[in-house]
């Protein structure tokens, strides 16, 4: 994860990226169509808003969820569909898990903060069965497809640093067809995925911002002056309809593939 970047707030989390990560997530499922009764692994769950829309959309017989933040985890397991899952701390280098342990073993929204993601696309083929599914999203980054695309670079014309995970490049759809093929995973597939979301007011969207994992500590940084430039910036560049209401856009990328046979 980025020296950045903390994901440390569950419930600031869940209103700045759990919204974006439920709506784009129930794209990727459809996308899926996964059968139901499957053994489900959440790899980097966070606050479990995905995991959430595992356990209401595929009917699965049991889903795991690792993350390494403690903070997400607890806030994760207050979410009432998820009393039955198992969420405990992990890490997507080194998955806590033997081999062949689930059908299936997705990842969203997290591929570009792992350290090395080779590494972590091999572990999650480890920890599937033959035949089972490795998959995962991520916002393209370099494609502009980041949901707060337009807050980022209002930031950076203040003369601020908008941070971005280590490995945004993981993000592109190229780069996660190779890191699929390159696993030895089979039929690799990948897709994109383009969801919006309308926030009521400026307030809305503002102070939403404002708590978000990815800018709150720069924010959190700024004089009542660069603040209020900040906000000018973004009522010139988001767009707002006749009610006052803010409809941003996202576009996420993702990949599929199957787990080989073992080799006689």
């Amino acid at each position: 994860m980025s020296d950045q970047i903390r994901f440390v707030d569950g419930a600031a989390y869940e209103r700045y990226m759990g919204v974006w990560s439920r709506t784009a997530g129930e794209r990727f499922l459809d996308w899926l169509a996964p059968p139901t009764g499957w053994r489900w692994l959440d790899v980097g769950c966070g606050s479990g808003a995905f995991t959430e829309t595992i356990v209401e959309r595929c009917a699965p017989r049991a889903v795991t969820g690792i993350d390494p933040a403690d903070a997400q985890l607890v806030f994760a397991r207050t979410r009432p569909s998820l009393r039955s899952a198992d969420l405990q701390p992990g890490n997507a280098m080194a998955i806590p898990f033997g081999d062949d342990a689930f059908d299936a073993a997705v990842m969203p929204l997290v591929i570009f903060f792992v350290p090395d993601p080779p590494v972590a696309v091999a572990e999650m083929r480890r920890v599937v069965r033959p035949g089972g599914v490795v998959a995962a999203y991520a916002w393209d980054l370099p494609g502009e497809g980041f949901p707060y695309h337009d807050l980022h670079d209002a930031i950076r014309e203040i003369g601020m640093e908008a941070p971005l995970p280590p490995h945004p490049e993981a993000s592109r759809l190229d780069v996660m067809q190779a890191l699929w093929t390159d696993a030895g995973l089979l039929e690799v597939e990948t897709c994109v995925i383009e969801v919006q979301r309308t926030f009521e007011s400026f307030d809305d969207y503002f102070s939403t911002v404002k708590g978000g994992a990815s800018v709150a500590a720069q924010i959190a940084q700024m004089s009542p002056a660069q603040l209020e430039r900040l906000a000018t910036l973004l009522r010139e560049r988001l767009p707002v309809d006749a009610a006052g209401r803010i409809t941003c856009s996202g576009v996420a990328n993702a990949a599929k593939g199957r787990v080989p046979a073992p080799t006689p």
